[in-house]
């Protein structure tokens, strides 16, 4: 048997094991066992497809392989069989992240093949592959490859996830990289047909307080802005910033493709929640940037691995560049086809103290815009309560301008809260979407994000409104009960 009918008869024993208590309703996961970050977020013959970093054999992390579902409309998704499988001689111990282009018709994955000298000492080394399809389903990996098969001469064996793009009539290909001297950085390439690349130089690199490796990077145009996304690994907490293990943020800046120059601005992390990473975007036909991340964190507790399954990619959003060079990431309009019956609360309601909403469904997304003109409270906020003790609250506190996720009695007793920064002018606009096991926030358009797995007990009570110590005027709250995508 091929190692791709291996792998799709694993998932098929595998799926009908599963604890669903978990599942998520609309997201994209794998059909059973392990996932980590998208791959290959890609618009071809008129539908999108996402690739993702699987391990069809066990719900623990182990040699990668690539997932593949694709949809028309970024909301009902369809699962296809596993795209790539490792062990051949261009990719031995793993397919690694990468991307996905539609080359005059030919769907062409870029991916990093994995090679361990020594497993025990986690002593590897990485090269750059390609495969390619016509039909958008099976994948054949090139005689070619490996396209790419040396890191450059400074550069540690830290060399993968690359994203391609096509700039006039010429490919490149960003990089995530590490110096000799453990310096995360992003590397560039270039080529005319895909198979034969040349190293043009460094795009970017860490001033010594960015990390050791930059994983996972994307660089595109973004009204008239350049931006480099990337998950660096090694960035100390400091406050309330750089408190997951990694991190994925940006930097903003102007390039010249002439001289490889490219003069950014500062790091700024991309979502302030507990479990989002290695994020991917495409531009689609509509001409939007669209993102989607990994729903989860490297070294989290993970209690789906006792159910068979582990990992889920977030939302897509689209991003648009705000004030100040801040990108904004904000749901895409087509998830309103989710929404399944619409339940309009309460529209200008003063409230003091709290105001229960009483809904069981575990599907949900919650529009609640609170008046802060003339607001008496300290905080406002919202929480999705459980029957009993369990919640998930999130609190916006008006004098230190601070909004704060608190997921620790909803499965994240330890470190279970995130807190950002989010300047509020006069109103404070949540829109929230709840999953079986995630919560996304989008606040104030956009303007912050805040992106966490939780794993509640109880039922689900409903949605509470609050305030401490005084009262607030809610312009609206209203709430939609969500389709499952998977039944």
């Amino acid at each position: 048997m091929n190692r791709i009918k291996q792998a799709e008869e694993a998932l098929k024993n595998a799926k009908k094991k599963i604890n669903n208590r978990y599942r998520l309703g609309y997201h994209i996961m794998a059909p059973a066992n392990w996932m980590n970050d998208p791959n290959g977020f890609v618009q071809y013959k008129g539908e999108y497809h996402a690739f993702y970093q699987c391990h069809p054999y066990d719900a623990n992390w182990g040699p990668m392989h690539w997932g593949h579902v694709k949809s028309k409309d970024l909301v009902h998704w369809e699962h296809l069989p596993v795209a790539l499988a490792p062990g051949d001689a261009c990719d031995t111990d793993g397919c690694f992240s990468g991307s996905a282009v539609d080359n005059n018709g030919e769907l062409t994955l870029i991916y990093t093949g994995h090679h361990y000298t020594d497993k025990e000492k986690d002593l590897f080394y990485q090269n750059q592959n390609i495969a390619v399809s016509t039909d958008g389903i099976s994948f054949e990996k090139v005689g070619e490859n490996p396209v790419i098969a040396k890191p450059p001469v400074d550069s540690a064996h830290h060399f993968r996830d690359p994203k391609v793009w096509r700039h006039n009539d010429t490919w490149y290909m960003v990089l995530g990289n590490s110096t000799k001297d453990n310096v995360g950085r992003v590397i560039l390439y270039r080529s005319s047909d895909l198979l034969n690349w040349e190293y043009i130089g460094v795009l970017a690199q860490s001033d010594g307080s960015l990390g050791y490796m930059w994983e996972c990077p994307d660089f595109f145009e973004l009204d008239g802005k350049y931006i480099l996304m990337i998950s660096p690994q090694g960035i100390k907490s400091n406050g309330d910033l750089y408190n997951n293990l990694f991190q994925t943020g940006y930097l903003v800046g102007d390039y010249n493709y002439e001289t490889n120059e490219f003069v950014h601005g500062s790091f700024t992390e991309l979502d302030n929640g507990h479990d989002f990473y290695a994020v991917q975007t495409l531009l689609d036909d509509k001409g939007r940037r669209i993102a989607i991340g990994w729903m989860d964190m490297w070294e989290s507790n993970m209690p789906t691995k006792a159910d068979g399954w582990c990992g889920a990619l977030t939302l897509p959003r689209e991003i648009t560049l705000g004030d100040h060079n801040k990108i904004l990431m904000n749901p895409v309009e087509e998830l309103i086809l989710l929404r399944d019956s619409e339940h309009i609360e309460c529209t200008n309601q003063s409230i003091s103290e709290s105001y229960l909403i009483e809904t069981k469904e575990d599907l949900l997304e919650v529009k609640a815009v609170f008046d802060l003109t003339n607001c008496s409270a300290q905080s406002v906020g919202l929480k999705i309560r459980g029957v009993n003790q369990e919640e998930t609250v999130l609190t916006y506190h008006l004098d230190k301008q601070q909004l704060t996720l608190d997921c620790s009695k909803s499965g994240k007793v330890e470190d279970g809260v995130r807190s950002t920064m989010l300047e509020t002018n006069k109103e404070l606009s949540l829109r929230v979407f709840i999953d079986r096991s995630s919560i996304e926030i989008f606040a104030n358009d956009g303007q912050t994000t805040m992106t966490s797995r939780i794993y509640p007990n109880e039922d689900r009570l409903g949605i509470e409104l609050f305030t401490e110590k005084g009262d607030v005027q809610v312009k609206e709250i209203t709430y939609w009960n969500l389709q499952d995508i998977w039944k």
